[in-house]
């Protein structure tokens, strides 16, 4: 199926209340800004957002959950000197907070782009993170279990695209983008620029169009 080339509220107008929401960045890094924007502006809300942090200042993410909408949030670092959105909603009582270690939060959803059930994990053992959880002792080692962390949506940012919907990321602005778009049932992503099919070098393409659905230009 070809990527759709959309305009920012289109893009997103096929989320719904409840809906689990990949959101890449680290930090503003590669956040998609105006597709968050689109969002708050459609309105769905009990939202679970997952994404490497919970907002930073009042854009973006955080704008989002300042406006309401957001149940949970799934994240690595919640709380930074300017996420005082975040901070607020939670110590209200009126946000959820799943803390999941950085590298951990990247294989989870890698892994459910891969079709992989579950994996065992060091990264969390004998900490607050791993209480109830189950463990394995494997090669004297002990492991803590793992889930796949599925999408509805991945909202994500790219350098350039072609009109397939092949993408090229800006250096880190890359960060969680690749691993979204493969978890996502359907992915959008916010690019500065699109190309004619065959304008991109196939060594420099990161997320094959294969996993792109619709393709918002922002210069």
């Amino acid at each position: 199926m070809r990527t759709q080339t959309v305009d920012a509220l289109t893009a997103v107008k096929e989320v719904k209340d409840g809906d689990t929401v990949l959101v890449g960045g680290f930090g503003m890094a590669g956040m998609p800004v105006e597709l968050i924007d689109a969002l708050i502006e459609h309105g769905a809300g009990d939202l679970t957002i997952v994404s490497n942090n919970a907002g930073n200042g009042d854009t973006g993410l955080a704008a989002l959950l300042a406006a309401g909408r957001v149940r949970k949030m799934v994240c690595s670092f919640p709380r930074q000197a300017d996420s005082w959105v975040f901070d607020g909603l939670y110590r209200a009582g009126k946000i959820e907070l799943e803390l999941v270690p950085q590298g951990n939060l990247a294989e989870r959803m890698r892994a459910a782009g891969a079709g992989i059930g579950a994996f065992y994990c060091p990264t969390g053992v004998g900490t607050p993170i791993a209480e109830g959880r189950e463990t394995r002792v494997i090669d004297g080692r002990e492991y803590v279990l793992e889930y796949p962390i599925r999408g509805d949506v991945a909202l994500i940012r790219a350098h350039v695209a072609d009109r397939l919907g092949n993408l090229v990321y800006r250096k880190t602005a890359r960060n969680f983008g690749p691993v979204m778009a493969t978890a996502a049932k359907v992915t959008i992503a916010q690019v500065s620029r699109i190309v004619e099919v065959g304008e991109l070098d196939p060594e420099a393409v990161v997320t094959p169009s294969i996993y792109v659905n619709r393709l918002v230009e922002v210069a």
